[in-house]
């Protein structure tokens, strides 16, 4: 009898999941921190738009690149010990940005937290698929991804009240050094699958028996890239995560802060009602889904909601601030529609590619928070008028309204990539019905 005999499977593989999300919190914590850092950081480093930009998509510069990896890796590995190393990593990367000198030192530290956090999401996704009936995946996968929004509350006025009182390094330090602790317990405490904690298969539940060989991953390697629907889903999570981790993550706060004239504390409010739709949508879509036994549908309509929201934005500038928190909101929630596509990638291949497939489009989703801060940060620089404040740019209406009109263009690509989803899974499910035998 192991430890976790006693326990029962149920709650072992909740708390495990439990663990492994708090890391991927931690995750998400991270690459969002710069709205509120964004002043402090400005005038630290002195940056134009563009520099605070780059050093803040500098996480996701590699965090994209890794994402296929990554999957591979976890598929050969699992998720424990890639889970666990992963977090080790990403405390050095705040450890080192926390004590940066330097705008260059700042920047090669964050992109050591992109490295280290970059596996955090596709092990877990990967324990869930070794833990959790297919029927429950999308459930899962939207309370893990509830997890990225509880970070992302936590990096709003949480993190500035904290500031206020301490200041961002001290902030940052206390942060690196809980996740050292949480990488020991995590290497210490999770089982990749039901038979490393002493137990059956569970019902419904066919985890490959040992790692994955590395003939089996080449070649699910490329049928996952021959896919026209991985770089359909990729494309259109790059355009919904690029934009919401840009203005959620950056551009959020001081777009307020700028043109309503109200602190940084009060402007991460409204960003902080943003990650509240993302922590709600996820789990709510994802369980919706899984209930009425539609992804693709989910996934069109988020983008629409998505890009309504953006819009609107785009088209008054300076709407009520209690519209921009709505709206901020509704963008965030629907985040948690689009994020289906790792369900339908998921359903799509064998148990053994389960890590692969969530790497690919993952990696392609990525690639969006790594361009899209820079472009924005670019259309804020060239419409700048030299006005500063306490050592950092003011930046005008003109330039937010062309920012939140790339947001709004991503939307509408978003919303169509969704739509050719839905048209191609739509006919690969109507085949079997179309080509069956008659019957009397």
């Amino acid at each position: 009898m192991t430890r976790f005999s006693r326990l029962g499977p149920a709650r072992v593989r909740w708390a495990l999941w439990a663990l492994l999300t708090t890391g991927f919190l931690l995750v998400s914590f991270h690459r969002v921190t710069s709205a509120v850092l964004a002043d402090d950081l400005a005038r630290t480093f002195d940056t134009t738009g563009a520099e605070l930009g780059m050093l803040h998509a500098s996480f996701f510069y590699i965090y994209a690149g890794l994402q296929l990896p990554a999957g591979i890796l976890v598929d050969r590995a699992g998720s424990r010990r890639v889970a666990a190393g992963g977090l080790a990593v990403m405390a050095l990367g705040v450890f080192g940005f926390a004590l940066a000198p330097t705008y260059g030192v700042a920047f090669a530290s964050r992109a050591l937290l992109g490295l280290g956090g970059s596996v955090l999401y596709t092990a877990t996704l990967r324990f869930l698929a070794n833990w959790y009936r297919p029927d429950e995946f999308a459930t899962m996968t939207g309370w893990t991804v509830a997890a990225a929004g509880m970070g992302g509350v936590l990096a709003t006025t949480p993190l500035a009240v904290a500031i206020d009182a301490v200041g961002w390094r001290s902030v940052l330090l206390g942060v690196g050094v809980g996740g050292v602790g949480l990488a020991v317990v995590t290497y210490l405490a999770v089982r990749d699958r039901p038979r490393d904690a002493g137990f059956d298969p569970l019902d419904g539940v066919r985890p490959p028996a040992s790692s994955v060989e590395l003939a089996t991953v080449v070649e699910n390697t490329r049928r996952v890239l021959r896919e026209g629907e991985t770089w359909l889903m990729g494309t259109m999570l790059f355009l919904v995560l690029g934009t919401n981790f840009t203005v959620t993550g950056l551009w959020g706060v001081p777009y307020i802060a700028d043109l309503y004239d109200v602190s940084v504390r009060t402007a991460s409010l409204f960003v902080f009602v943003g990650n509240v739709g993302f922590l709600l949508g996820s789990p709510v879509l994802g369980t919706l889904s899984d209930r009425i036994g539609y992804r693709t549908e989910l996934i069109v309509a988020s983008c629409v909601v998505f890009t309504l929201a953006y819009g609107l934005i785009f088209l008054f500038v300076t709407p009520p601030l209690l519209v921009v928190g709505v709206l901020l909101f509704s963008a965030l929630f629907v985040m948690g529609g689009a994020v289906i596509a790792f369900t339908v990638a998921k359903e799509r291949h064998d148990a053994t590619a389960s890590a692969t497939v969530t790497g690919a489009i993952n990696s392609v989703g990525y690639f969006g928070a790594a361009l899209f801060p820079a472009v924005m940060g670019l259309a804020l620089d060239a419409y700048w008028t030299g006005e500063m404040v306490a050592g950092a740019r003011v930046y005008t209406p003109t330039g937010y309204r062309v920012a939140f009109g790339i947001a709004t263009a991503a939307g509408i690509v978003a919303v169509c990539c969704a739509y050719l989803l839905h048209r191609r899974e739509s006919r690969a499910d109507a085949v079997p019905s179309a080509t069956a035998e008659p019957t009397d």
